[in-house]
């Protein structure tokens, strides 16, 4: 009996740390394939990693993007609402909504964002007036 719980033991003092290193591997994995442009490849890590870490708002951020480049405006939407329910002075996540509300002609929605945006900004601040200009140039049409 005591041989074998150490055997099971050792299995698992040698499984454990392989495990918890291969979840920390998935969301930089994920930022390698889309600096590749390789985006299926880091959807798929970027997913993997949010089974391990379900409130790693860095992966919702990354769907998000490769969302928005395959025209998939809803999925980018609901990945990058969820960033900010995960982190609500997330900058870029706050800047890509407004920008995807503007493109839905969500004008309401937008003069929101800013306004949040305007609390919360301080590596992006220029973004907020690329935003009103894009927004006033949209309501003089």
């Amino acid at each position: 009996m005591k041989y074998y719980f150490k055997i099971i033991t050792l299995i698992i003092l040698i499984s454990v740390p392989n495990i918890l290193l291969a979840e920390k591997n998935f969301f930089d994995e994920g930022k390698n394939y889309f600096k590749k442009k390789e985006f299926e490849k880091a959807k798929f890590k970027f997913e993997q990693d949010i089974v391990f870490h379900p409130k790693n708002e860095n992966s919702y951020l990354y769907l998000a993007k490769i969302f928005k480049l395959e025209d998939k405006l809803a999925l980018a939407n609901e990945n990058l609402n969820t960033v900010i329910l995960l982190n609500p002075k997330n900058e870029e996540a706050i800047y890509h909504l407004a920008k995807l509300k503007l493109k839905n002609s969500d004008y309401e929605g937008v003069k929101e964002l800013l306004k949040k945006f305007g609390k919360v900004c301080s590596k992006l601040c220029n973004k907020s007036e690329e935003i009103k200009k894009e927004l006033q140039l949209s309501l003089k049409k």
